[in-house]
């Protein structure tokens, strides 16, 4: 589901233990948001998409655009 999610996390070379303390979840919640298997509050976007030094829409948009 969030491919472009997962893209960038690997781009920067940063692990999902360290997205999910960067954005206050456990390591399972973060997984499971990047694989599409839980959905994803418009808050934890907006933290997730910090984390890159983006805007939320830079991420997930075009994969919600699809839908």
């Amino acid at each position: 589901m969030h491919k472009k999610l997962k893209e960038l996390r690997l781009k920067k070379h940063y692990t999902t233990l360290y997205m999910a303390k960067a954005i206050g979840i456990s390591k399972p919640y973060y997984c499971q948001i990047e694989n599409g298997r839980r959905g994803l509050s418009y808050e934890n976007a907006v933290k997730i998409a910090a984390v890159f030094n983006k805007k939320p829409d830079q991420i997930f948009y075009d994969e919600y655009e699809k839908e």
